[in-house]
């Protein structure tokens, strides 16, 4: 018997995060994937050039939906993926992380009484007010499958009740980044391009909607970055929509090395030899610390708590770093695998047990 699982993407590190699955995916028997793109990063710098770069196929459909209002773009991708789910049929859909697209293919494959696989379940700041709380705890609490990556995701599912499905698998961010460092390098080289010693530059990124949302959080991130470059230069890959919000509120990016977004090679090479990361992304603390470099996370919280109590990573709030120690939460590197065996296993038993009846009505 074969499966069909649709894949639900739409951001840059979501393409990243399904890189190591897919190929998990390839790779064993009675799995057949269909991935389909949201549109929600949807310039060649923020998404077409990542499938080739990671040697991902393109997906099987691209939806070209992106910009509006939180609630105007989900609205618009959950209408969409209903259509595709009933074209496609798929037995179980996958969504990564806390993206608009994420809530979207949750709930389209909910009402359509299709299982969904969360990776990345259990994150939590305890914060609603951001859109990417919001969308973590609806998904989580719409899943059949939890993934999480640390121990203290697992702890915040029990405490809202949800025990049945989960399993701490690792991250499958660390499967990403091994394989990527195994990729041959071809062309010139980032630093070479960008003129960059390594060791001698940090590496920053601003695109959080809590960053870029108004002149003074933007302003006051900006700030934080342009105070340190009397220690060392600093290189800043920027986002459209950061690009957009500093022209909008005229906050000056002087001093700053501004290029223009990084492929996945690129930006893992660059933080490879860089000195340190200052970053209001919640991957990028990750990343940071699987190349061991130190993090500051320019934010009042963070999702990724072991990074900051292992002191690899500090908020922009605290002054110093905890005492530093490894992580042994996010696994060695077989993430992906062990996500794939649950997807089959479950599958196995699910498949054998027809499932009830879903209509318009209901």
């Amino acid at each position: 018997m074969t499966a069909r699982l649709l894949t639900v993407v739409g951001a840059r590190p979501q393409f990243v995060k399904a890189m190591p699955v897919s190929r998990a995916i390839a790779r064993a028997p009675g799995l057949v994937e269909v991935m389909v793109h949201t549109g929600q990063h949807h310039d060649a710098a923020m998404s077409g050039d990542f499938f080739q770069a990671l040697g991902l196929p393109e997906p099987a459909e691209n939806l070209g939906i992106h910009g509006g209002s939180h609630g105007e773009m989900t609205g618009r991708m959950l209408a969409a993926l209903d259509g595709v789910i009933g074209r496609v049929r798929p037995d179980l859909v996958i969504v990564y992380g806390d993206t608009n697209s994420t809530l979207a293919g949750a709930l389209a494959a909910a009402k359509a009484g299709v299982p969904v696989a969360h990776i990345e379940a259990g994150l939590r700041v305890f914060d609603r007010t951001m859109p990417e709380e919001t969308n973590r705890v609806v998904v989580d609490h719409l899943s059949r499958l939890l993934f999480a990556p640390t121990r203290a995701a697992v702890a915040n599912l029990a405490r809202e009740g949800l025990i049945e499905g989960v399993s701490h698998v690792g991250d499958v961010m660390q499967d990403a980044v091994l394989a990527m460092a195994a990729m041959p390098v071809t062309g010139e080289s980032v630093l070479r391009r960008l003129g960059l010693t390594p060791g001698a530059y940090a590496v920053a990124t601003l695109h959080r909607a809590a960053t870029t949302q108004s002149p003074a959080s933007l302003a006051a991130a900006v700030g934080y970055l342009r105070a340190r470059l009397d220690q060392t230069p600093i290189v800043l890959p920027l986002h459209p929509r950061t690009r957009d919000a500093a022209a909008r509120f005229g906050v000056d990016l002087a001093g700053l090395t501004v290029i223009e977004p990084l492929g996945p090679l690129d930006m893992q090479r660059l933080l490879a030899d860089c000195a340190a990361v200052f970053t209001d992304s919640g991957g990028l603390q990750k990343e940071a610390y699987f190349h061991r470099k130190p993090c500051v996370t320019l934010r009042d919280d963070t999702e990724w708590s072991e990074t900051v109590d292992t002191g690899w990573n500090r908020l922009w709030t605290v002054a110093d770093y905890r005492p530093r120690r490894e992580i042994d939460d996010y696994g060695t590197g077989n993430a992906a695998e062990r996500i794939v065996q649950a997807i089959a296993r479950f599958l196995a038993a699910d498949l054998v047990t027809p499932r009830a009846a879903t209509g318009a009505n209901a």
